[in-house]
């Protein structure tokens, strides 16, 4: 088993990795910037080291202060959460250089998968469906035309190295294409240093349906079931994700998840990982893009199949091989997560910071809750503006619903503005409450009741 293990993160998964660190007797060292030196997970670690100023620049994204760390720590691991150094390969392979494990997959699969153009052609070669459109990134404005000439509008301009729906554009026509087409590249360079773009056909009324998968270092993966994570904001990012997706039938489920497992066995994975799919109305999926860490919504997928993701993560980072098959999988029950965040639905979601005055969250059976927030903890403008995950579990999807709706009800926060109020009513919504979602039900939400 490894002996000590960096976070090199914060927040409450930086809080998540730690905890389960301890449960296996593993040492563990928190990094921070000096605005979060009052954070949850620096007390919580054995050893917590100063990486830097207030911006993600000069310390949680400062790879030479990270590195540093694990030299001054001896630390034998680093676990990178999500977000921050957990998809870049350059990361993983200077943490080869020093003799420090990276929990997390090869950086050749971390490549393979990061570009989008590449996780399309391993996709392909697997045998796994693809939404029709480029196979690679698209040279110019008008190659993105011709290419939608053919496959019809309307179609979406996606950043090659995109993530968290940023580099996004939804194209509708051909008049709209030039200004998407400008849009899409400049947001693609500011957000990840790189402007390429493919072109994909925009499926109508899609569910978003992801599948964990697991892979040891033996050569076993299995897939861990899938979440439905439909529940997004315009610009594609997730607000509420659920596990199981209760109405995909069950030839489906089997299929996509061994094509999820095909795509990772392609690039050589290892570690936990989820690939995300388009699902239509009659339930044909297509590959959307794999990513190579730890999701956000992981802790609904550990509730419905009994396992701890971060647990695996770790023993699998030591050479352990999985100690179970597919045969072994089964789901039980519904899980839910809504995400708690530090924005003011009054102002068009924009972050809301300063001191905590109360922090009152939700409790009892079946009700889970992720965080790093305490009353008293001041919220800096410096980072993501996630404060919570509450997670509901049930033996159905209607209780769980019920139990979020409750749960929501009861949590008060106080000192700042949150998303709360908003998810209250979003939940609450007819069509959420039968299931009746897709990717374009909170843009409908918002237009019938703004904020």
């Amino acid at each position: 088993m490894l002996k000590k293990v960096l976070i090199a993160n914060r927040g409450e998964i930086a809080c998540r990795v730690i905890r389960a660190c301890r449960e296996l007797g593993i040492a563990t060292v928190a990094v921070h910037s000096r605005a979060d030196k009052d954070s949850l997970h620096v007390s919580l670690a054995d050893q917590a080291i100063c990486i830097g100023a207030g911006s993600n620049t000069d310390s949680y994204l400062n790879m030479a202060n990270v590195l540093m760390a694990c030299e001054i720590s001896g630390a034998d691991a680093v676990h990178p959460g999500y977000g921050y150094f957990s998809e870049r390969a350059r990361f993983a392979e200077a943490l080869e250089a020093i003799g420090v494990k990276f929990i997390g997959p090869p950086s050749t699969a971390i490549k393979a998968m990061g570009d989008k153009a590449l996780a399309k052609h391993a996709a392909i070669e697997s045998g796994c469906p693809v939404v029709p459109g480029s196979e690679g990134a698209v040279p110019d404005e008008t190659a993105a035309a011709a290419i939608a000439e053919e496959i019809g509008y309307p179609i979406l301009l996606k950043a090659v190295a995109g993530g968290g729906g940023r580099g996004i554009r939804r194209v509708g026509n051909p008049s709209e294409l030039a200004n998407a087409w400008r849009t899409a590249q400049a947001e693609a360079q500011a957000s990840f240093g790189n402007n390429e773009i493919i072109v994909e056909k925009f499926v109508e009324e899609p569910r978003h349906v992801e599948i964990q998968i697991i892979a040891d270092q033996h050569g076993n993966t299995v897939y861990l079931g899938e979440r439905e994570c439909s529940v997004q904001n315009p610009r594609h990012q997730k607000i509420v994700e659920e596990a199981p997706f209760d109405r995909l039938p069950v030839e489906v489920r089997q299929k996509i998840g061994e094509a999820a497992v095909r795509v990772s066995q392609k690039v050589g994975y290892v570690n936990a990982g989820t690939v995300e799919f388009l699902v239509d109305s009659n339930f044909d999926f297509y590959f959307l893009e794999m990513n190579t860490r730890l999701q956000v919504e992981h802790p609904v997928t550990e509730e419905v199949v009994g396992l701890d993701l971060v647990h695996l993560m770790l023993r699998i980072a030591a050479g352990e091989p999985l100690p179970f098959t597919q045969s072994d999988i089964t789901l039980k029950g519904h899980s839910i997560e809504a995400r708690i965040t530090a924005q003011d639905p009054d102002r068009d979601f924009a972050p809301s910071t300063g001191p905590i005055t109360l922090w009152q969250a939700p409790c009892g059976r079946g009700v889970r809750m992720e965080t790093f927030v305490y009353s008293g903890l001041s919220i800096t403008p410096f980072y993501d503006p996630l404060l919570a995950k509450l997670i509901v579990t049930a033996g159905t999807r209607a209780e769980a619903v019920r139990k979020l709706q409750v749960a929501l009800d009861e949590f008060e926060v106080g000192g700042i503005a949150t998303n709360i109020p908003f998810l209250r009513r979003l939940v609450a919504h007819p069509d959420y409450v039968s299931g009746e979602v897709t990717t374009q039900f909170v843009k409908r939400f918002l237009e019938e009741t703004p904020v």
